[in-house]
């Protein structure tokens, strides 16, 4: 892994700077030392003070803005840590926009830096260049804090405010504002060190109350999302004192390696949430099975969440615990022991319900194999980047993720053409490591250009697409649901290994999951540049028997 920057305390002395200077100074001090960028006339001294800074922080320029922002939100998922974009604004915040809004539903640190027309004629609407009506209201909806920069002096603590508002409460993206002509704008400067983080208090008796629950409860089932990616060992910890299973759909996957036979996916989760005594959601909304497979007065849900709106937001919950998920699990699993029943070991049941699964599994035999033969050539922390298409659905409930933050997913927003650039930002963020996109035709050709990013930057990611000519799940629906009346699902298609090697990438063709096998191995063995494996493929069996299922129990929470 690309070792972080440490944060560094900064002098407190001033210094003639630009804004420019100053926010660079000011990333710099978080231990930030790259930044996705796309360059324009409202960020050339943003740009000029790239330059001057020199190697320490370094520029990755896509070819389109949603590509840079798709790589920061790549990079903050898979390192944890606060990634800057910069893009000029209107049509380059727009641009950025389903990336900044799947930060959001993800909750990953991203700092999107947006450029700003003339201060002095902001709110004017004379038709500058760029200039979009009430920009900071739009960016305002897309995160939970933002601010506009408006002197040299307000960079240090605005950016050091931002980034510290990553992690407070509902953590997610930020985003400032910085007018043209302030960028450039020179007057003394007094750097900061990095603002503290404030603890959030556990509340004991809340602990208390969950482990007297948990320890009493004879089916407890652990649901996780990705609020509980940093969670990892002491959640392992907490499923074997209690022997529970722990499920996990989008985000929270290899949270809890999955061979484990208690990690479980989506359809043994369903079974698993009917029998289901107690529940604790740990980072997750429980959106599935609170609205979906329904609850009754013999569940009790315990919900471990950093956002203190969320727990009863479906539901309110038996026990609500608010703030990071990993001290919460350190207290009860301090709390639990006196209170926990004995334990009949449930090793051999999860064992064989985890069987009878992937019998039940087979029905997705084509999406199965291909998927194999990537898990069989991914090394073990090797990064597994999904897209919507036919194999990202199949992997979710069936591609074993072994260790934390190497299984990312768009999670809610679940938006096409998100894989490919954001997959580019993983790689780039974490070198040390493979990383691997899968795509469909239609999602890849959302940011299929960044490929010329990738060469340039000679960033190692491989991409698999599988290429069956129509966004396949569309069509499947306009075939089951509306009378086979097909209406824009058909694609019309380049020769994909022809199109990547135009750019200088390697490429090359698999027509089955052995070959594919045979290919991942050649690639992951280059890492002087990407690769791109082309699968043709055609219609795959539906697997939507396994992701959308009837109520188990009680009744569904209202909608």
């Amino acid at each position: 892994m690309k070792k972080a920057k440490p944060a560094r305390k900064v002098a407190a002395s001033s210094a003639s700077m630009t804004t420019a200077d100053a926010t660079i100074a000011t990333l710099l001090a978080h231990g930030i030392d790259t930044i996705y960028a796309l360059p324009g006339v409202h960020n050339d001294h943003f740009f000029d003070a790239l330059a001057r800074a020199g190697e320490r922080i370094r520029t990755v320029h896509a070819r389109h803005e949603q590509g840079a922002a798709y790589m920061a939100l790549g990079a903050a998922l898979t390192t944890n840590r606060p990634q800057p974009y910069l893009v000029v604004p209107g049509p380059g915040l727009l641009n950025t926009g389903a990336a900044l809004l799947t930060a959001y539903g993800m909750n990953a640190p991203v700092l999107a830096l947006i450029g700003q027309i003339p201060d002095a004629d902001i709110g004017r609407f004379l038709g500058h260049l760029h200039e979009i009506r009430d920009q900071a209201g739009i960016i305002a909806r897309l995160v939970d804090w933002s601010a506009r920069i408006k002197a040299p002096h307000e960079a240090p603590r605005l950016v050091s405010e931002a980034l510290r508002a990553m992690h407070i409460g509902r953590p997610g993206p930020a985003a400032l504002e910085c007018a043209i002509d302030v960028w450039g704008r020179r007057s003394a400067v007094a750097l900061q060190s990095p603002l503290p983080v404030p603890g959030v208090p556990i509340d004991e008796d809340a602990v208390t109350d969950a482990a007297k629950r948990l320890g009493a409860a004879k089916r407890p089932l652990i649901v996780v999302g990705g609020g509980a990616q940093g969670a990892a060992h002491e959640l392992r910890m907490l499923s074997q004192m209690l022997q529970a299973p722990v499920m996990a759909y989008r985000r929270g996957r290899g949270v809890i390696d999955g061979r484990d036979p208690f990690s479980v996916t989506l359809p043994l989760g369903y079974d698993l949430w009917r029998e289901a005594d107690v529940v604790v959601g740990i980072g997750t909304h429980l959106l599935y099975p609170l609205t979906m497979w329904g609850f009754d007065d013999d569940l009790a849900v315990i919900r471990i969440d950093a956002d203190p709106e969320e727990p009863a937001r479906i539901r309110k919950p038996a026990v609500a615990l608010i703030g990071d998920a990993r001290p919460i699990v350190q207290r009860l699993l301090a709390v639990l022991p006196k209170h926990n029943g004995k334990r009949t070991p449930r090793k051999s049941e999860m064992q064989e319900r985890q069987a009878r699964l992937r019998q039940r599994l087979q029905k997705l035999a084509p999406q199965l194999a291909f998927l194999d033969a990537i898990r069989a050539e991914l090394p073990e922390d090797g990064i597994f980047v999904d897209e919507v298409t036919q194999l990202g659905f199949a992997a979710r409930l069936t591609y074993p993720a072994y260790k934390p933050r190497t299984f990312l997913s768009p999670g809610y927003q679940d938006n096409l053409g998100w894989g490919f650039a954001t997959a580019l930002g993983a790689q780039d963020a974490r070198p040390d490591v493979p990383v691997l996109a899968i795509s469909g035709d239609g999602g890849f050709l959302y940011t299929a250009n960044e490929l010329a990013t990738a060469v340039r930057h000679r960033i190692p990611l491989v991409t698999v697409v599988f290429a069956d000519g129509a966004f396949g799940n569309v069509r499947r629906i306009q075939q089951e649901r509306f009378g086979n009346r097909l209406i824009a699902s058909d694609l019309a298609n380049p020769d994909f290994v022809r199109f990547a090697e135009s750019f200088g990438a390697a490429a090359e063709r698999a027509r089955d999951a052995k070959a594919l096998r045979a290919a991942l191995r050649r690639a992951f063995a280059r890492r002087d540049g990407p690769t791109l494996i082309e699968v043709p493929v055609g219609p795959m069996p539906s697997p939507w028997e396994f992701i959308h299922m009837p109520p188990s129990r009680g009744a569904a929470a209202v909608r």
